[in-house]
């Protein structure tokens, strides 16, 4: 059993996976810093200065107006925080669009597959099953 792991683990497609599985998680690191930290805050400032981050509607439970995210769930607030959802979706919007671009790119650089030899048309299966049967 001890073989079969070990040659499962040696098989280029299992180390290719684990190794798109790390830059995966390094890049989405990136991708959410890209957002959070340059991204949101422009459209935080078109947008008149706003925070998505710190977004929310109040449920249930009783609320200062202007209090902060984390304290209102502190005071046990139920809340709706949309502005994390928003900054989520932005994040992945930008992955799928970054990865779409690397596998476009990809396909153009692989090589082309050359067409398969075209095969017996079916009148010469036909007439190779005819004479088949003549004999």
């Amino acid at each position: 059993m001890l073989k079969e792991f070990r040659d499962f683990i040696a098989r280029g497609n299992v180390m290719d996976l684990a190794v798109a599985v790390i830059i995966g998680a390094a890049f989405g690191k990136i991708v959410t810093a890209l957002t959070d930290d340059l991204i949101m805050p422009l459209i935080g400032a078109v947008g008149g200065d706003v925070d998505f981050s710190s977004k929310y509607v109040v449920l249930s439970g009783t609320v200062e107006p202007g209090t902060p995210l984390a304290k209102a769930r502190e005071a046990g607030a139920n809340v709706l925080a949309y502005g994390d959802f928003i900054s989520v979706v932005i994040n992945f919007v930008i992955l799928a669009f970054v990865i779409f671009m690397l596998v476009r790119y990809a396909n153009k650089l692989m090589p082309k597959e050359e067409a398969a030899p075209a095969g017996p048309t079916e009148v010469e299966l036909l007439t190779e099953i005819r004479d088949a049967l003549k004999k």
